[in-house]
């Protein structure tokens, strides 16, 4: 679904991403990792729109998406998830669901005058999918409550449930686990699996928790220093040497080494 080809970013002569290639296969939950400053989220915001690259390719089902901006992306089906959730802080939790369909009716000024009716029906349509969210998510307790008051693990499986107000094929989740604790990362692996088996969706995962990552995610990329280093299994992965070095560093690794054997 995704393939990136010697992928560049620059910021002066910082090499965030550094000639990385990859592939995505439709229908998959891919994990992606590395250590902090690996390129990860620097990669999704180059796929997604977010930024330009300083050089290299992007394509989605065969067709060139380099440098498109995130709403036509958007349309495509590619949506991307952030690391500090961004929600509307004074709507309610189904208020922020609802606002996500493109081209609702009552975006038109002219039919807010002559298609009341119209707008009615549809809002009452698209209140009643985000409903539907909202309880596949487990969260419909909290429909009415302003975004602004829920937890941060609610905020995630809130911006998830935004990607189920469109027609998405492929999902980048950037850190989704991140300060959500272990009763909600579960519903949340629950939901991204849900959607994998059930309805197609595609996911990229950057995440930081290994079991979170073992738990649904196959196969997992490792970067280091912008490019990608490996990819397998996960068990592949952590036994890769180059993973190892780039996570521990080489000095690091054999006094683990030296100590293991006094042990």
């Amino acid at each position: 679904m995704i393939r990136v080809e010697n992928l560049h970013k620059h910021f002066g002569g910082f090499h965030a991403v550094d000639g990385a290639s990859l592939q995505i296969a439709p229908g998959s939950i891919t994990g992606l990792i590395g250590p902090n400053g690996a390129g990860k989220t620097t990669l999704f915001n180059v796929i997604a729109g977010v930024l330009e690259p300083t050089s290299g390719k992007v394509w989605m089902d065969g067709e060139d998406i380099t440098g498109l901006p995130p709403h036509e992306l958007f349309h495509k089906g590619l949506l991307r998830t952030f690391q500090i959730a961004h929600e509307f802080h004074s709507m309610t939790v189904r208020e922020n669901l609802m606002m996500v369909p493109p081209r609702q009716t009552g975006e038109d000024l002219w039919n807010t005058w002559f298609h009341r009716n119209r707008i009615r029906r549809e809002e009452e349509e698209i209140r009643s999918r985000a409903d539907e969210v909202l309880e596949f998510l487990t969260i419909d307790h909290i429909a009415g409550e302003k975004a602004s008051n829920i937890s941060g693990g609610q905020k995630k499986l809130l911006e998830l449930g935004r990607t189920m107000m469109t027609d998405a094929k492929i999902v980048f989740l950037d850190e989704v686990g991140a300060g959500v604790n272990r009763t909600l990362l579960n519903t949340i692996a629950d939901a991204i699996v849900r959607l994998n088996q059930e309805r197609g969706y595609t996911f990229v995962v950057i995440e930081h928790d290994m079991d979170f990552i073992g738990r649904i995610c196959d196969p997992v990329i490792c970067m280091a220093e912008g490019k990608v280093l490996a990819e397998g299994s996960l068990d592949e992965i952590k036994a890769n040497e180059a993973v190892i070095e780039a996570y521990l560093g080489t000095g690091l690794k054999n006094k683990v080494v030296q100590e293991a054997g006094h042990v």
